[in-house]
């Protein structure tokens, strides 16, 4: 008998804390699939900001909390190792929600074949659901135009770095956030940024000031934080907020005080939250405006990679704790 793991959700997070008493592993034998379904090997599984929020009783969220004893959430590449499905072979590479076990059975809805060529890490990074978020949010909502400045929050993380980079394409000023001097570097001198602001540095207020002389147009907002007040202060007129995360409240039992709303009425400022669910239906459309920009070199990542499901735990409390450096990745 052929066994795989899986890991399932026990128990609901304790004041947003991450650790093993939220998750089962159990050991199974290797299923085979039925007519019209497949066998996949997941390789790759994408670990996100979101999950822990999946992981709560919030039922009034973009999407049904994760069940007490179902498979924990996620994205994932693997590859097709039995088919009874006419649109999948063996071999192919495929990329979708596969949840955090190293083998499923699926009917194909959902999954998409990577092309050749396209690795695990890019498919990841770039294509799978920190790009599709990052150009739905830059483009529908953000609406950017060429000379514009805009700010990013979370610039180093699989988003930021994403939405930063494109906007750079499109002939904007663009300024990351961030928290340390390492991706501070990173962002400019790798991502081609034209500034950066550690938000763990003094004089934040002068930083934004001397990095935006013509002031700010777009705020892409990932992360929360006393600098979000600073940064709407500093919005012109007609200016626009893209409300993408806040992960730096996701495991506060009491979230940080929201911003003073004067200047959005003073400067007629739109502000919009979005979630990617709401856009299932265009990722064709999503992906043929960031592919381009992919081709034709403008889109840099890195993948920080923990190695094995038992380390999937742990590669979470990296992210939020922002001690990885790129997009977390788990290789199975």
């Amino acid at each position: 008998m052929t066994t795989y793991q899986s890991m399932v959700l026990v128990n609901r997070p304790k004041n947003g804390e991450i650790g093993d008493y939220l998750f089962e592993t159990k050991e199974q034998e290797i299923p085979s699939p039925a007519e019209g379904q497949l066998l996949i090997k997941q390789t790759h599984m994408s670990l996100d900001p979101a999950m822990l929020g999946w992981m709560s009783e919030d039922r009034g969220s973009y999407i049904p909390p994760v069940e007490l004893g179902e498979v924990m959430r996620s994205s994932g590449v693997g590859e097709v190792v039995e088919s009874n499905h006419p649109d999948f072979v063996v071999g192919d590479k495929v990329l979708g929600m596969t949840g955090w076990q190293e083998y499923l059975v699926s009917d194909g809805q959902g999954f998409n074949k990577l092309q050749p060529g396209v690795s695990a890490e890019i498919a990841l990074c770039v294509f799978g659901l920190p790009g599709l978020t990052a150009t739905t949010g830059l483009y529908q909502f953000g609406k950017p135009k060429e000379g514009e400045t805009l700010i990013v929050t979370g610039a180093a993380g699989s988003v930021g770095t994403i939405v930063g980079q494109l906007a750079k394409a499109d002939g904007l000023r663009v300024i990351g956030v961030v928290g340390s001097d390492e991706k501070a570097d990173w962002i400019v001198n790798e991502l081609g940024f034209d500034g950066a602001i550690n938000y763990k540095s003094e004089d934040l207020a002068g930083q934004l000031t001397a990095l935006t002389p013509n002031r700010i147009d777009v705020f892409f907002e990932n992360t929360g934080g006393p600098i979000q007040q600073l940064i709407v202060d500093r919005m012109n007129a007609h200016g626009r907020i893209v409300v993408c995360g806040m992960i730096a409240d996701y495991q506060s039992a009491t979230p940080s005080p929201g911003p003073n709303w004067i200047p959005l009425i003073k400067k007629r400022i739109t502000i919009q939250g979005f979630a990617m669910p709401d856009h299932w239906g265009e990722i064709p459309q999503i992906l043929a405006k960031l592919t381009p920009y992919v081709q034709q070199g403008k889109i840099k990542y890195r993948a920080h990679t923990v190695k094995g499901l038992n380390n999937a735990v742990k590669g979470l409390n990296m992210l939020f704790s922002g001690e990885n450096r790129g997009k977390m990745v788990v290789e199975l």
